[in-house]
């Protein structure tokens, strides 16, 4: 297949700039690939799809504030994006500016803070502090680092609503955003119900916002990303699966470390790395039901949709979210796919 055949027109007012006002306020768009039905609901009807056997899996992984502003030695102004922190003096980062950048360069945050650059991988910096941690550093000078579809700056509110409210792990530079909708009185809901929910570990990178930049998609290279699961998850995918539960994917994060770790009919635990491309084609082995926001037009992401839900049919729903008015992206609001396609 090529790039084209993921692209779609969007209106820019669809591309949500700010969260909605409560969270989990959003509209839910249901779509059933076997019976081929699209309706519309909102958020707070989610839990009224989810079964007696069913086990709901949401990534806990926490946000950086992973952009910082800062000065070359030479005086010009350039932009850090932390992609990975190895440890508390050196990291892998993208770095922006209006002039080459070489490892002769030291980059001043203060006074007192800079960061040299001691080599490359691939398009990334590997970048060392010269004083300090990193963590704390971008607590001090640290952005949130909300996504380019986004025209404008982060503010206070971001650092809040731009992280989910179960974020534990740190690591991320992007939100896994379909853990977004969810708030305090949704768990309490899920408890009261007694449906089973577990969590998972993958620290998503800024690859997630990079284009395909090739016409076959089937030459794309995917970015690297970490991931963990526990025994504990394991095991009550397990159990669901024997009761005759659905696994339900809170996000393409969620799917994307599930179905790499499914590996000679077993579940690998413990801290893994995945590169994983899910395209039509695709053979989903864990994942049974996907809760998640739509996507941005010839990403990786809308390919895994498609490979999910199948090409035409999510052709359907994207065209239908169009036509009703449905906030897009990180912000915006979330599609429910029921079951996959057979």
């Amino acid at each position: 297949m090529r790039i084209d055949d993921f692209d779609y027109e969007l209106p820019e007012r669809l591309i949500a700039q700010n969260p909605l006002q409560i969270r989990g306020g959003s509209k839910l768009l249901v779509a059933n690939p076997k019976s081929l039905s699209i309706s519309d609901t909102q958020f707070n009807k989610f839990i009224d799809y989810i079964l007696p056997n069913d086990l709901i899996i949401f990534n806990n992984t926490k946000v950086l504030k992973a952009r910082m502003l800062a000065t070359k030695s030479t005086g010009g102004k350039i932009e850090i994006l932390i992609e990975r922190i190895i440890d508390d003096k050196n990291a892998l980062a993208l770095i922006r500016s209006s002039k080459k950048i070489t490892e002769k360069n030291i980059i001043w945050l203060s006074e007192k803070n800079s960061i040299s650059i001691v080599g490359r991988k691939n398009n990334l910096y590997k970048i060392q502090l010269n004083s300090g941690n990193f963590y704390d550093l971008l607590d001090e000078f640290g952005h949130v680092p909300l996504p380019p579809y986004i025209n404008r700056k982060d503010d206070v509110n971001d650092e809040e609503r731009y992280q989910t409210i179960f974020a534990k792990e740190s690591g991320a530079v992007a939100a896994p955003t379909a853990g977004l909708h969810f708030s305090d009185k949704d768990f309490e809901l899920l408890k009261n119900k007694k449906i089973k929910y577990t969590f998972l570990t993958l620290h998503v990178g800024s690859g997630t916002f990079q284009p395909v930049k090739v016409d076959d998609i089937n030459l794309h290279v995917m970015h690297d990303e970490r991931y963990f699961i526990s025994q504990e998850t394991k095991n009550l995918i397990v159990m669901t699966k024997k009761m005759g539960g659905r696994v339900i994917a809170i996000g393409t994060t969620v799917l994307r470390a599930l179905e790499s770790a499914f590996v000679d009919n077993a579940i690998l635990v413990g801290e893994q790395e995945t590169n994983i491309f899910i395209k039509p084609g695709y053979t989903f082995k864990l994942v049974d039901a996907l809760f998640t926001n739509f996507h941005l037009p010839k990403s990786t992401l809308i390919m895994l949709v498609s490979a999910f839900a199948g090409y035409d049919f999510t052709k359907q729903i994207y065209s239908h979210a169009i036509l009703n008015e449905y906030r897009f992206f990180s912000y915006g609001d979330a599609m429910f796919i029921e079951q996959k396609k057979e």
